[in-house]
């Protein structure tokens, strides 16, 4: 049977699916190889040095570097609070004291009796990395993070903005034709991840961030509502860190499109889970796509072990695989592979390319480019 490799794309009602959770720095890791944890448990922690302070007593004190020493009020190791006496001065016979504040709180880091400054560090950082997933620890990074592993629904989509997100899945909308207008919101949507059916509206984004939504997954989004929305146009690059407050998730692409019927089908059974979602999408090398995870209810009934964990083989293109044409004409139509030929046929461009032949819901077959294609991984 002929077969091909193409990028996958992730539409499951139920699969295993792995979560790896890294800190950006070394540290500490919180869980062990089969703990079951939830979504928002934090699974690591590492502490971000402080950012350093340098203060210059000697040219506040107006005295000599090397009598520096004698007019602090700390010692070297002692921790300050801001605004705290660090030194004092009489002054000559009792004229003209001076004091010296600190100016962030810390710990004195170095004292200096040649330069006559005295080095504050900042309070450090605590940064913690939730497990995103509820599910099962199959694998630990040492000083790094986990792996955490769970049977769940999984819907990734083309595009996304905005970071980590959790709630429980509400409709919007009835059918996946409608459009997300901000009417259709309400402040019942509060913390919950909404999902309409079509293209989402600059006024739904809005509303969305003012009711306090925690995410809008829906089919489409026009790109001047993008950008009016961020305010500046969206290069090609990663996305994951706006500052919305919401986050957004397009499982289709850019327009007046519908989501998929099986992608609207599986949100609607899903009602009233509680699902992950998260925004950030790469589309250079490291491809990362915006997901939503809606892990199963029995969470502490999983039975993966830590071979579970592992990374999958890659998933291949064959014959009677589910596909997206992600171009125009048939752009975001679904279809099954009906022939992969071997050779190259020469296109309208005039370029040749490998192609394939797909069958479409209404009967149809068309010829499309294989890079024209993703794979839904069901």
């Amino acid at each position: 049977m002929a077969k091909a490799y193409v990028p996958g794309l992730t539409i499951s009602r139920q699969t295993v699916w792995h979560s790896k959770r890294l800190l950006p720095i070394p540290g500490e890791v919180l869980a062990s190889v089969g703990d079951v944890v939830s979504a928002r448990q934090g699974v690591a922690r590492a502490q971000l040095p402080g950012e350093p302070y340098p203060v210059n007593i000697a040219r506040l004190l107006q005295v000599s570097p090397s009598d520096v020493p004698k007019f602090l009020l700390k010692k070297l190791g002692d921790p300050i609070s801001m605004d705290e006496e660090l030194a004092w001065t009489g002054g000559l016979f009792g004229w003209s004291p001076r004091s010296v504040c600190a100016p962030c709180g810390g710990v004195v880091e170095s004292i200096s009796p040649i330069t006559g400054q005295v080095l504050i560090r900042s309070e450090p950082q605590i940064i913690e990395v939730a497990a995103y997933l509820s599910g099962v620890v199959t694998e630990v990074v040492p000083q790094e993070g986990v792996v955490v592993t769970s049977r769940a629904a999984v819907v990734q989509g083309i595009f996304g903005i905005g970071s980590e997100a959790y709630g429980e899945i509400v409709l919007a909308g009835q059918s996946p034709e409608e459009t997300l207008t901000e009417d259709r919101l309400n402040s019942s949507h509060r913390g919950k991840i909404v999902v309409g059916g079509g293209r989402m509206t600059e006024g739904s984004v809005r509303k969305a961030a003012d009711l306090g939504i925690s995410a809008l997954v829906s089919g489409g989004i026009d790109d001047s509502d993008l950008r009016e929305i961020l305010g500046y146009d969206l290069g090609v690059a990663i996305t994951g860190t706006e500052k919305l407050g919401t986050t957004l998730v397009i499982t289709e692409g850019f327009g007046e499109i519908p989501m998929a019927r099986r992608t609207f089908e599986l949100f609607k059974s899903k009602v009233g889970s509680y699902a992950s979602c998260n925004g950030a999408t790469q589309i250079r090398a490291g491809v990362m796509r915006p997901e939503v995870v809606i892990p199963e209810v029995e969470q502490n009934n999983l039975a993966i072990s830590v071979e579970t964990g592992r990374s999958q083989e890659p998933v291949f293109l064959t014959d009677g695989a589910a596909v997206r044409i992600i171009r125009d004409p048939w752009f975001g139509v679904i279809g099954k592979v009906l022939k992969l030929p071997h050779e190259p046929l020469l296109l309208d461009s005039g370029a040749k390319a490998r192609v394939l032949i797909v069958a479409l819901a209404d009967g149809r077959h068309v010829t499309v480019p294989r890079a024209n294609v993703e794979l839904l991984e069901t």
